[in-house]
C-alpha cells in the first residue's frame, strides 16, 4: 500500500466537446489549390485560415486598408533583401504606391550601389578574409565615401537620397534594380542608417566619419517625421535586420512622440530567418503596445516578401 494520497479521478466531472469552446474548424483548415486552373488570390484565400497564414492576412489588410487612408507604409530592410534578389518587388510595391517609404542599414546600401553600377555584389567573405582583402573593393568605397562626403560640403541632402541622386546622375548600369535610385526618381524617402565599422567602406582610405555620421543623423532626422505620421493607421515592416534598424526605430518613434505626434494605432511586422529580441520587443511589442498591432513571419525572405507584394496586389 502507498503512503501518499492520489486524487480519484472517478470523481472528476467532464464536459460535452460540443459545448467546449475550440479554436479549429474544418472551414478554418487550407484547401486544396489546382495550379492549373486557379488564380494567384485562390492560392492565397486556400492556406488555412489559423496562426500565422491568418497573421498573414491581417497585415496584408492593414497594409491596403493603411494606403486607402492615405497612411504611410514604410519597409525597414537589412542587407539580406538584396542579396536574395527582392529589389525588383520592392520597387514594384514604391511604384505601385504601397510603400511610401525605405529605411535600410548601410551594407543594404552598399549591396544596392554595387549591384546598380558593376552588376555584382556579396563577395566571399571567408575566402577573402584569409589575405586581408576582404572589403577592400577600391570602387565601392570611392564611390559611396565620395557621395557623401561631397554632399557633407555641399548640400543638405542625407545619406540615401544623395546616393540615389548619384547613381542616376552617373547613369548607373544596373539602376532599373535600384531601390535608392528608384526611390529618388520617385521622391520617396529613403534613409540609410550606419553604424560606424560595420561596413566594408569604412575600412577604406576613402572614409570620412564627419560625412557618414552626418548624413546618416540627418535621415535619423527624416524617419523621425516619418513616425509621425503613423497616427490612427500605417504599417512598419522590418525585413531583415536583427539589430540597426529596430533600434533606430525605437528612437525615432521616441522623438516623433516627444514633438507631440500622436503616432499609436498603427500595424508593425517583422520577417526574419529567425525570431530575435530586439525586433520582437522594439519593433512588434513595445511601439504597438497601446493601441496598435505587431506580428512576427519567420522565414526565408526570398519567398515570404514575393508572397506578402503578391497577396497585397491581389487585394488591391
Amino acid at each position: 500500500m502507498t503512503k501518499f494520497k492520489r486524487s480519484d479521478f472517478n470523481k472528476i466531472k467532464t464536459i460535452s466537446v460540443k459545448k467546449r469552446k475550440s479554436k479549429v474548424r474544418p472551414s478554418d483548415f487550407g484547401k486544396v489549390f489546382d495550379g492549373k486552373e486557379g488564380l494567384f488570390k485562390d492560392f492565397a484565400e486556400s492556406l488555412p485560415h489559423i496562426l500565422v497564414a491568418e497573421d498573414l492576412r491581417s497585415l496584408v489588410e492593414d497594409i491596403v486598408a493603411s494606403r486607402r487612408k492615405k497612411k504611410p507604409v514604410i519597409f525597414m530592410m537589412g542587407a539580406h533583401v538584396v542579396k536574395v534578389g527582392l529589389t525588383p518587388i520592392v520597387i514594384d510595391l514604391i511604384k505601385d504606391d504601397i510603400v511610401t517609404a525605405v529605411a535600410m542599414n548601410s551594407a543594404a546600401a552598399i549591396h544596392d550601389v554595387e549591384t546598380a553600377l558593376w552588376g555584382q555584389t556579396s563577395e566571399d567573405v571567408a575566402i577573402n578574409l584569409l589575405d586581408g582583402t576582404f572589403g577592400m573593393a577600391r570602387e565601392t568605397g570611392e564611390f559611396i565615401n565620395g557621395t557623401l562626403a561631397e554632399a557633407y560640403r555641399k548640400s543638405d541632402a542625407g545619406y540615401g537620397e544623395a546616393l540615389g541622386e548619384r547613381l542616376l546622375a552617373e547613369k548607373a548600369p544596373n539602376a532599373d534594380v535600384s531601390i535608392l535610385a528608384h526611390c529618388y526618381a520617385n521622391d520617396i524617402p529613403v534613409t540609410v542608417h550606419a553604424a560606424i565599422g560595420t561596413d566594408i567602406i569604412h575600412q577604406q582610405p576613402t572614409m570620412n566619419g564627419a560625412a557618414t555620421g552626418e548624413l546618416s543623423f540627418r535621415d535619423f532626422q527624416v524617419l523621425s517625421e516619418l513616425c509621425s505620421q503613423l497616427t490612427g493607421g500605417g504599417v512598419v515592416l522590418n525585413v531583415g535586420s536583427a539589430v540597426i534598424l529596430p533600434e533606430v526605430f525605437l528612437k525615432a518613434l521616441t522623438v516623433a512622440r516627444n514633438l507631440g505626434a500622436k503616432a499609436k494605432g498603427f500595424t508593425t511586422a517583422v520577417f526574419d530567418m529567425n525570431n530575435h529580441y530586439r525586433p520582437t520587443m522594439n519593433v512588434r511589442l513595445r511601439p504597438t503596445q497601446d493601441g496598435g498591432r505587431g506580428y512576427y513571419f519567420a522565414g526565408h525572405h526570398e519567398i515570404m516578401i514575393p508572397l506578402l507584394a503578391a497577396m497585397i496586389k491581389a487585394n488591391t
